[in-house]
């Protein structure tokens, strides 16, 4: 029987400085001031239409992200963290994660945000060479992004996250490693550290960037999870790698086939339904103009997911965890019973992607290398 799992809670906002050349999130260049007034209100509000889905929980973590989050006053974030405890109780460690650019919060910001509540960091660096970071189109320079995670340890933060990109434009393996080793000079508890890649609607898709081949892109991945691990950064997801016990728990929830809400222009939900015996995906009115007209609901779509694709988006959530994969878990989460499950594992173990005992399943290394092939099998 389908079970609740724990419930989180995404904030969505959307405006940035600039638009990043290689993003492909919904983010709008800021022209003018922030509406932060109206648009916190109509948070507020969106929140209270999803309140049916809380079904009794409190909120796991909270993850604020955009866009460019940091450019909000403390003043508003406290207001509305305070808004969202009225109305969903928090947990008694709940984690609440801030997405800041380097280039748009000065050092008294940070200690605001953590007073406004934010427990958690996660400044967007992707480098810590200049010329990547012009490439980049990233609007902070190098000293101001170590500058924000010295100041995040300066206020007392207990955890923090750096953002890093590798397969850079005509980033070499040295360049790489160098990055690397300058954000674990700056001792954050997490590290996010992803390739880039090349989506569509983007001016990188447009005008592609010259990228490392693929054995440079392998030599990074390779030398760089090494280097993490002798420095105590142990992965343990695709992208994210962090001290012991400082795994980003929002991003725990969402991999684990957790709930979420998702409030705020384009941001997406995903609700369990017992009773009805049944998951729904949300998603919300996209375009800030929309969202903020009151004529309109800030639902722009919900979508029982169909059970015939509940394996393919468990597994396409779990799969990216190092951890093995419980099958109680799966049961209590999706509602199949484990039994919908045995030709695809059969198929993946035969293959060396994953083995197999009575109570879980864990994806080998070789399946971790090639996670796309092992994906497909769980689409039949």
């Amino acid at each position: 029987m389908l079970q609740l799992p724990p419930l989180s809670l995404y904030i969505h906002i959307p405006w940035c400085i600039e638009k990043c050349p290689y993003c492909d999130f919904n983010s709008h260049k800021l022209r003018g001031d922030i509406p932060e007034k109206e648009y916190l209100n109509a948070l507020v509000d969106d929140l209270k239409q999803d309140l049916s889905f809380v079904q009794g929980r409190d909120l796991f973590s909270i993850f604020i992200g955009g866009g460019t989050p940091s450019l909000l006053s403390a003043s508003g974030i406290k207001w509305l963290l305070e808004k969202t405890q009225q109305l969903i109780p928090f947990s008694q460690e709940i984690e609440i994660t801030l997405e800041a650019n380097p280039g748009a919060i000065e050092n008294q910001k940070i200690a605001d945000f953590k007073q406004a509540g934010i427990t958690r960091f996660s400044f967007g660096v992707q480098s810590f060479q200049q010329e990547k970071l012009t490439k980049l189109g990233r609007i902070h320079g190098v000293e101001e992004a170590k500058t924000a995670a010295k100041q995040a340890h300066n206020v007392g933060m207990k955890t923090f996250n750096l953002d890093l990109m590798h397969g850079l434009p005509n980033q070499s393996v040295d360049d790489a490693m160098s990055d690397l080793k300058t954000a674990i000079t700056l001792k954050p508890t997490h590290l996010s550290w992803y390739q880039l890649t090349i989506e569509p609607n983007t001016q990188y898709f447009s005008h592609p960037p010259k990228l490392p081949d693929d054995e440079t892109l392998w030599d990074i991945q390779e030398r760089g999870v090494k280097l993490l691990a002798e420095h105590g950064y142990h992965q343990y997801e695709i992208s994210g790698y962090s001290q012991k016990g400082w795994q980003c728990q929002h991003n725990l929830n969402y991999w684990r086939f957790g709930d979420y809400l998702g409030i705020g222009c384009g941001a997406h939900g995903k609700v369990s339904l017992p009773l009805e015996n049944k998951i729904l995906r949300t998603t919300k009115i996209k375009h800030p103009k929309g969202y903020l007209d009151p004529k309109r609901t800030y639902m722009n779509d919900c979508i029982n997911v169909d059970k015939n694709e509940l394996v393919f988006e468990y597994m396409m959530n779990r799969l990216r965890l190092m951890e093995a994969i419980p099958f109680q878990e799966f049961e209590n989460y999706t509602g199949l019973h484990v039994n919908v499950l045995s030709a695809q594992l059969k198929q993946a173990t035969q293959k060396g992607l994953i083995v197999v005992n009575e109570i879980n399943c864990q994806v080998t290394p070789l399946g971790h290398r090639y996670l796309n092939e092992l994906l497909t099998i769980f689409m039949d």
